[in-house]
């Protein structure tokens, strides 16, 4: 069986026609397996979903109860049939129940990583490298001027700017689902034990990481509180932080956690006065490692900056194929 004979890509998404199903599909079809709760790879609508408790947890807390006509949990390791094919899930060290998707057929193994990160991760489970023959991989920061920091170091910033400013409102722009809940709980390890506020958007979400066994400590509503928030961290999408929301707090220092803040220019054009480079993505040289660690026959790429990384690949004598699949967002993150 060749590769492509196992998964190819179609407008939907990657597609297994032996099983029948898709990977991360961008529009509704009969069979579904998601990698991970994030919009652009978790979609309502799919006749059937296969994906870890978390990732089913989450697409239920974001488009209700009957988002897909049927769903199957699949726990990290557990192998499930689908006609012909064995598949299974991963931990991806993404978000909470991320995973990547390991399917396999005739003695041919390809897995998808979906989102990945190497960074340890409070709130999820880390990446388990998996041998295989082709390994599908996003590379959303895959350039090498793109080598995110320790999130301590960035997260210490932010810390330090709290004493500096004890009159000033710290509003975090972060990504609702996995950013937020990772900045909050390594603001726990690093010893701040305050409340933290948080948009009316974050509320279900961090309420579901904790009852999944992620400890954010104390948080507190900001939206509707009656109070100037001086001295403060509060935590909001990045769109908010536009937004007349914003408006009602105590000379905002407006932060914005992203791994796109490594580009200035990206961060003055958005007015962010304390940028903080933090990433739920690999970074080059996590992109990089990995693939040698696998050490797979080819690599695909699905979405990011594709040209770089296969270029890179192929220096190193590794086949590598982007894949140029379309509706995953880059800079969501």
């Amino acid at each position: 069986m060749r590769p492509a004979d196992l998964l190819c890509p179609r407008p939907e998404g990657l597609y297994c026609a032996p099983g029948g199903f898709y990977v991360d599909p961008v529009r509704p079809v009969d069979r579904a397996v998601i990698t991970h709760g994030h919009s652009d790879h978790a979609r309502a609508g799919h006749g059937a979903v296969l994906a870890t408790p978390e990732t089913l947890a989450i697409m239920r807390a974001r488009y209700g109860e009957d988002f897909a006509g049927q769903t199957q949990a699949a726990a990290y390791g557990e192998t499930v049939r689908i006609g012909s094919v064995a598949v299974s899930l991963a931990p991806a060290g993404h978000v909470l129940g991320s995973a990547q998707a390991v399917v396999e057929a005739n003695g041919l193994r390809i897995v998808v990583s979906g989102d990945y990160k190497r960074r340890p991760d409070p709130t999820c489970a880390p990446f388990e490298p998996i041998a295989c023959d082709v390994f599908v991989s996003e590379a959303t920061f895959a350039l090498p001027v793109f080598r995110h920091p320790d999130d301590g170091e960035e997260l210490g910033k932010l810390l330090a700017s709290v004493r500096r400013f004890p009159e000033r409102t710290h509003i975090v722009g972060a990504y609702s689902l996995g950013k937020a809940q990772r900045v909050i709980a390594r603001l726990r390890q690093l010893g701040y034990d305050a409340p933290i506020f948080l948009h009316g958007s974050m509320e279900k979400l961090c309420a579901l990481y904790e009852a999944h066994g992620v400890d954010l400590g104390r948080l507190e509503p900001a939206t509707g509180a009656k109070r100037d928030f001086a001295g403060a961290v509060v935590l909001a999408p990045p769109s908010a932080l536009q937004d007349k929301w914003a408006r009602r707090f105590a000379d905002p220092v407006d932060c914005f956690a992203s791994g796109w803040m490594r580009i200035r220019q990206r961060a003055k054009q958005r007015g962010v006065e304390l940028p903080l480079v933090i990433s739920d993505h690999a970074d080059w040289d996590e992109l990089t490692t990995t693939i040698k660690e696998i050490a797979p026959g080819e690599v695909w790429i699905t979405h990011g900056r594709d040209d770089a990384l296969a270029r890179w690949a192929a220096l190193e004598g590794i086949a590598a194929r982007p894949l140029h699949l379309v509706g995953y967002e880059d800079d969501a993150e």
